[in-house]
């Protein structure tokens, strides 16, 4: 079973983000005007002030080093909600930052810096602990409630006290979409905050839509547009998602999962279209239990992150009950470069295809939701 944990790193039990621990008296709410309470925090050496060096392999194998500066006074916010990776023994994280924090924001937020200020605050999330009891068929320790009224506060204090009339993009991932979501229809959706939203990025999670809207907000249909949505669930283009996949299935509702692909907005092409991706592939082992596959043959990487421009693309698609990112590997023998990227969930060597690429799914267009996030604070700023 740890094993099992080790490989889920990134994900939660779907089940777990609705249900609360058995009625015991609530925890005392989090200070967020404490600089503690916060993962990541504008000019200052924490957990997003981190190395985004990149090497970049082309197809004839070259290779070059991108370097990363944060952006010196950026014109608008980032409010980041990170996805379940805490292995704390108890159903809810407490507030103490670990590796597991530091470590998917270098994946998933700091380079977001060269663009906006980014926010992260910390939360007591459901644990890997409280997933490991429903997979053993017990009761859920998890409360999923603390967890969301613990960011629901930071974006309060956020508004409150940092914000100042500022663009914002939220941005999520797995357990941290679903806690976003949450918060959009609660507090977002219809409320002043409204105002303030650039676009919010749900990654990694099913958003069910009606007419291509959640609520009011509707999907991002071209990169010059604000007040919308970005969101999918990755596929491998050979392995769509199985019978029972719980990512970009249809609910019990009828409403089908939302998905946008980030590059073809930038390309002024349909989410339906194939497009290259920007990905930004970590170089090193992260929340899988396969280690990344060499990426090039005779290259040597010693940054933390590879590019490799053309190799990878990508178009939203719809089979039966799912809509989902299906994700292509444009492999060629006379290309030096890897012709599979590492991203699944390995399981005692078996690869569990219902969670698709989920361990990567922001690292695959980390590079279009990056530039996508410039074009759509100057449209928010146009208006």
């Amino acid at each position: 079973m740890k094993t099992i944990l080790a490989a889920l790193g990134l994900t939660a039990s779907l089940t777990l983000a609705g249900v609360a621990s058995a009625q015991t008296p609530a925890p005392a709410a989090n200070d967020y005007g404490k600089t503690e309470s916060w993962l990541c925090l504008p000019g200052r050496q924490d957990a997003c002030a981190v190395d985004q060096t990149t090497t970049v392999v082309q197809a004839d194998g070259k290779t070059s080093i991108e370097t990363f500066k944060p952006a010196a006074d950026p014109g608008f916010d980032c409010f980041y909600v990170y996805p379940t990776v805490s292995v704390q023994p108890t159903g809810n994280s407490d507030m103490t930052v670990t590796a597991a924090e530091r470590g998917v924001v270098e994946q998933q937020l700091a380079r977001f810096a060269g663009q906006c200020r980014v926010y992260a605050p910390m939360y007591r999330q459901v644990t890997l602990t409280a997933l490991r009891a429903v997979m053993m068929g017990m009761p859920s320790p998890g409360n999923a409630a603390l967890a969301y009224g613990d960011v629901r506060d930071a974006w309060a204090w956020y508004l409150a006290h940092e914000n100042k009339g500022r663009g914002v993009i939220l941005i999520g991932h797995s357990q941290g979409s679903r806690v976003l979501l949450e918060l959009l229809k609660n507090e977002v959706d219809g409320k002043p905050a409204q105002k303030r939203m650039i676009a919010a990025y749900v990654l990694g999670m099913n958003t069910p839509v009606v007419d291509g809207k959640y609520g009011s907000i509707p999907l991002c249909a071209k990169a010059d547009q604000a007040g919308c949505l970005v969101t999918y669930v990755s596929f491998r283009e050979t392995s769509p998602p199985p019978a029972n996949s719980r990512f970009g299935k249809t609910d019990e509702q009828g409403r089908r999962a939302g998905c946008v692909n980030p590059a073809a907005l930038l390309a002024g092409k349909a989410s339906t279209d194939e497009t290259p991706l920007r990905s930004y592939l970590g170089a090193k082992p992260f929340a899988s239990s396969a280690a990344p596959k060499p990426f090039a043959t005779g290259v040597t990487v010693s940054t933390p992150f590879v590019s490799l421009p053309g190799l990878i693309s990508a178009k939203c698609a719809s089979a039966g009950d799912f809509t989902y990112l299906s994700v292509k590997v444009n492999a060629d023998p006379a290309d030096p470069r890897t012709d599979e990227i590492t991203g699944d969930v390995v399981v005692g060597g078996a690869v569990l295809k219902d969670w698709g690429l989920h361990l990567i799914d922001v690292n695959l267009t980390m590079g279009d939701l990056v530039a996508l996030a410039g074009r759509q604070a100057k449209a928010y700023a146009a208006k």
